[in-house]
């Protein structure tokens, strides 16, 4: 599994940031309403420090990363390696307060 370069890339990036956003453009300008729902539900809970990789310019990338997580659509957050979900789900935990209750219990900074 790790000989694909892209599978090891997208380790990497887990191993290396508390939260990971895989999105379609960047956080200051995201390319779907999915990504800017979930990069606005992020700054509304205060997670500033956050990687978000744009899969629109690379799809090999794009590709992996659906395969990775046996998910098919874009946006997906990640949490400390561990696959949160899509926009639905993100929102949905943020909706219920599990989202917020996640992030401190991975103890991701969240700001007051």
């Amino acid at each position: 599994m790790t000989d694909n370069p892209a599978f090891a890339q997208i380790q990497s990036d887990l191993a290396d940031n508390a939260v990971v956003l895989y999105m379609k453009g960047s956080r200051k300008l995201p390319q779907c309403g999915f990504s800017a729902t979930v990069v606005a539900i992020l700054e509304r809970l205060g997670v500033s420090d956050y990687k978000d990789i744009n899969i629109l310019l690379d799809m090999e990338l794009r590709q992996a990363i659906k395969d990775y997580a046996d998910w098919p659509t874009i946006p997906q957050l990640y949490v400390k390696g561990e696959f949160i979900g899509g926009c639905d789900i993100v929102r949905e935990m943020y909706e219920s307060g599990e989202l917020a209750e996640l992030l401190k219990a991975k103890g991701v900074p969240l700001a007051a």
